[in-house]
């Protein structure tokens, strides 16, 4: 009699922490939402490849690299402001690189990509990709890197 109540224990055990409570399946809800194909119709096919298909772009190529104009970066998709350009610097990287984005504009899932975990970043109110967020951005503000694709931005000048 112990052994069945063990065995049934251990059964219930088993298939409760299967349970659908701890999956999440559920896709984020963004103010802009399209369908690929008028995505397409607005995006060039290497913007549609970094925004949407959360591509990358070859580091030192992009037009916002070696950039500091003052101003703001936005969603190249929807405009939304995502960077100011006192948070930009040289990371070395080949990216675009600011230590901290305009606050609310900016969502986190994580990437599995590579075989590790990296923080992906995207637009709040579009969902397009942007780049990802590292731990080894400057020090004397947030220690953080948001690296970016420059064709997953638009500049407004000050």
């Amino acid at each position: 009699m112990f052994k069945y109540h063990l065995l049934i224990l251990i059964i219930f055990l088993f298939f409760g922490c299967q349970s659908n409570a701890q999956k999440t399946t559920a896709t984020p809800e963004f103010k802009i939402q399209k369908t690929n194909e008028a995505w397409k119709k607005t995006l060039s096919e290497k913007e549609y490849y970094v925004l949407r298909e959360a591509g990358t772009e070859r580091a030192f190529t992009g037009k916002y690299n070696n950039f500091y104009k003052k101003g703001t970066y936005t969603c190249k998709a929807c405009n939304t402001s995502l960077f100011k350009s006192e948070h930009k610097f040289d990371s070395g990287t080949g990216w675009p690189s600011f230590d901290a984005p305009i606050k609310g504009s900016i969502g986190y899932t994580t990437d599995n990509d590579l075989g590790y975990s990296r923080s992906e970043i995207h637009c709040n109110t579009c969902g397009c990709h942007l780049g990802h967020v590292f731990n080894d951005g400057p020090r004397e503000t947030t220690g953080k890197r948001y690296c970016v694709n420059s064709v997953s931005l638009t500049f407004q000048e000050k």
